[in-house]
């Protein structure tokens, strides 16, 4: 058979045609490239807010006709989505990447391998921390824009919901650009409860203060159908003077001199004593120890205040004092009631400023030429600071050419924690006596109402001739009292919703239907006719007019003093006075042998209005030359309402035989004054006490233990606080006191630990 043979060169190119193929995973497929490349050597995710993440893709190329497989890897705060991505041959495949931003720049690698191959990427992102952005009014709302760092505001429309800036308001509304609410209801059908809506707090509800009976064996209680009415007193309730000879007690709601038995309670306990009993007709009592503080803490520099304002003040649980010294300038330092540092808010100028008043709404004090309020919580930031040249808010448009001023007993706060000041400045004015052309400058003054909320003018009264220490004292249910001694003028202040009889507004311009207005009652209107002091701006914006009415009678030649209670005022240390006019009661301060000189203040008055506590100082030198110094006595002494007679006097200093200073004084529950005082050791050094005095006896005195130099002192709850030196160490201190500082009438030197000037009903 015939088989034929294939040629050899044939045979050649089928073995070369075999060893050209190469299987497996080798890179090249009949000679294709299995290789990729990213598209991008950068990739950018800027801004980015914080706490976001952002995805980003990677285009990836293939650089052959043949697929490929790509591992992708990184590291925080960069992710990868998916870790291998196949890439088809001479096409494109996409890696996602998430950039979880932080709050600072940042950059990454991403690394991306095939086989042999590797290629990495930059990642770049910039993690941004937004502003808190809040909008600088109502009806606006405030965003932050990542792009340029900056809260960028904007306008809501009509009709979104919004919080109107009262809580005296609720179901707000925007409307052109105000938030329009309704008036919340805060009434709770109940005769015992005052129900009232403070802007700052919403509604606020506080027991009726039935009147305070004139018999002391009576007391005043409210009941839920009956509305108040009068009971008698527990039995045996001291109603006068106490002593083991005689006490006078309540039995059966009169009062009765009973010749106490042995055992017989003469003397209450108090915090370094115990009680005292009678036994054989004297009064046995324990041997006092000093009183032991509740806390201590350091201030870190001195207390500053005016001379005769407070020193410390006490609102809600918080103590503050205004302090300079240490590394930290001046500053206001709040503490809690229990002696921990709530704050210290440094002076923008580091200079000093003194405390005048404190409520929800702020902290007021005195600067250069100004006032300004400091918020009671948080880090106790600046809320507003106003200038005290009110002149250019005024529609008569007068100059200030001196330098304005208000301060202690001038500055008073409004329920809603508006603030009232009376403010005193000089006009310059050429002198026609003096050929040299000389300059005097008269004194001026007016009253100004300031809003809670930013400081601005409410309500500016007219410009007066006159001016220097003055007082202030607000009733809450009717309106403010001003006091200006160098007259003996004693005027009153209101404003409210125009009645339906009423006169033209204080500023002239005309009463729209439903607005607020300023008016002045007829000269023969009652006071009483003039409720609620709610001070409101005019609807327009604009500044009102504060209208002062004199009183039929004024008190002149006193000191500055005033003080208010269920009606009745105590006027200048010198007269008692019906807050509606009528002829004056003179003060009984006929010393007989000695002279009696009345302090300023503190002046008390009982919640009831009957009875008044005033100071005075002693000089028991009969032969008409001044008394030293350290011969000067103090002396408490309580005057009647109804003919200003003495009714009681007691010593106010710890030793009638060492020179002493009265610091201050408050009236407690149940009738009782604790005072703070000091005397001068015999080795110059000072020794404080805390003296109760009842019905014309000091029933109990308490040492504060050391060597102590006070700077001042404030009374709240059962709880004095004071602010001391101590082995050249400035102190924030608190003792207990034994008794709960009365809360109604005009109990304190500025009628609360507070400092509002204000009389509770």
């Amino acid at each position: 058979m015939f088989r034929a043979r294939a040629p050899w060169w044939l045979l050649l190119g089928v073995l070369l045609l075999l060893g050209g193929c190469r299987c497996g995973d080798d890179s090249n497929v009949g000679g294709a490239s299995a290789s990729f490349r990213p598209q991008e050597t950068v990739v950018d995710f800027g801004r980015v807010l914080e706490g976001t993440q952002v995805r980003r893709s990677l285009t990836l190329v293939a650089t052959g006709r043949a697929g490929v497989e790509v591992a992708a890897e990184t590291e925080s705060p960069f992710f990868v989505v998916v870790s291998q991505i196949v890439v088809p041959g001479s096409g494109t495949g996409t890696v996602d990447i998430l950039f979880s931003a932080g709050n600072t720049p940042v950059e990454g690698e991403l690394v991306l391998t095939a086989g042999r191959t590797t290629a990495t990427v930059k990642l770049t992102g910039v993690g941004v921390r937004p502003l808190a952005c809040l909008p600088e009014g109502e009806c606006r709302e405030s965003r932050f824009d990542l792009d340029s760092g900056q809260c960028i505001e904007s306008p809501l429309a009509d009709g979104a919901s919004c919080i109107p800036g009262s809580r005296c308001q609720e179901n707000g509304r925007c409307q052109s650009g105000a938030c329009v609410g309704q008036p919340r209801t805060c009434n709770d059908d109940n005769p015992c409860t005052v129900d009232t809506c403070s802007p700052t707090q919403g509604c606020v509800t506080a027991s009726v203060a039935c009147p305070v009976p004139r018999d002391p064996c009576k007391v005043g209680v409210c009941d839920r159908n009956a509305g108040c009415t009068v009971v008698d007193v527990d039995n045996f309730t001291p109603c006068g003077a106490v002593s083991c000879k005689e006490a006078r007690v309540c039995v059966s709601g009169t009062c009765r001199a009973v010749t106490p038995p042995d055992g017989f309670v003469c003397a209450p306990a108090t915090p370094c004593q115990g009680e005292g009993m009678c036994s054989a007709g004297e009064c046995m009592r324990p041997d006092a120890g000093d009183l032991v503080a509740l806390f201590s803490a350091e201030l870190g520099g001195e207390p500053i205040a005016e001379d005769g304002g407070p020193v410390l003040l006490v609102d809600d649980g918080t103590v503050y004092a205004s302090v300079c010294g240490g590394d930290a300038g001046c500053r206001l330092a709040a503490y809690t009631e229990s002696g921990l540092l709530r704050y210290e808010s440094p002076y923008e100028d580091g200079g000093a400023r003194t405390l005048l008043a404190a409520s929800d709404a702020g902290v007021v004090v005195l600067a250069p030429e100004a006032l300004e309020a400091y918020a009671p919580r948080g880090a106790g930031a600046l809320r507003w600071r106003t200038s005290l040249a009110l002149s250019d808010a005024t529609p008569d448009g007068g100059v200030q050419d001196g330098v304005p001023g208000t301060g202690t007993g001038r500055v008073a706060l409004t329920v809603e924690g508006n603030v009232l000041t009376h403010v005193t400045w000089s006009e310059a004015a050429p002198d026609a006596g003096d050929d040299a052309g000389t300059v005097r400058e008269p004194l001026r003054s007016r009253l100004a109402l300031l809003s809670a909320e930013a400081g601005t003018p409410l309500a500016l009264g007219p410009e007066e001739d006159g001016g220097g220490a003055a007082r202030l004292a607000v009733d809450d249910t009717r309106g403010a009292y001003l006091y200006t001694p160098w007259d003996g003028r004693l005027a009153f202040t209101s404003w409210e919703t125009a009645p339906e009889d009423a006169g033209p507004a204080l500023d002239g311009g005309a009463v729209r239907g439903g607005e607020f207005a300023l008016y002045a009652p007829a000269p023969n209107d009652s006071l009483t006719a003039w409720p609620a002091f709610g001070p409101t701006a005019l609807a327009d914006g604009g500044i009102g007019a504060l209208g002062l009415e004199v009183l039929d009678a004024g008190v002149p030649g006193g000191a500055p003093s005033l003080a208010l209670a269920s009606g009745q005022l105590l006027v200048g240390a010198r007269a008692f006075l019906d807050t509606d006019g009528g002829v004056p009661v003179a003060l009984d301060w006929d010393g007989g042998l000695r002279t009696l000189v009345p302090l300023d203040e503190p002046v008390l008055v009982t919640p009831g209005g009957s009875v008044g506590h005033a100071f005075a100082r002693s000089c028991e030198r009969t032969d008409g030359i001044p008394c030293a110094a350290e011969e000067l006595r103090t002396v408490l002494r309580t005057f009647s309402f109804d003919d200003g007679h003495a009714l009681f006097e007691v010593d106010a200093l710890p030793s009638p035989l060492l020179p002493g200073t009265l610091h201050e004084a408050a009236l407690m529950e149940f009738g009782t004054v604790s005072v703070l005082a000091d005397a001068e050791l015999p080795n110059g050094q000072r020794q404080a006490w805390l003296e109760w005095i009842s019905a014309g006896s000091k029933v109990g005195m308490c040492a504060l233990p050391g060597r102590v130099q006070v700077a001042g002192a404030a009374f709240a709850g059962e709880v004095l606080h004071v602010a001391l030196q101590r082995d050249g160490v400035w102190l924030l201190e608190s003792y207990p006191v034994g008794h709960r500082a009365e809360t109604r009438g005009w109990p304190q030197r500025n009628a609360s630990p507070s400092g509002t000037r204000r009389a509770v009903p």
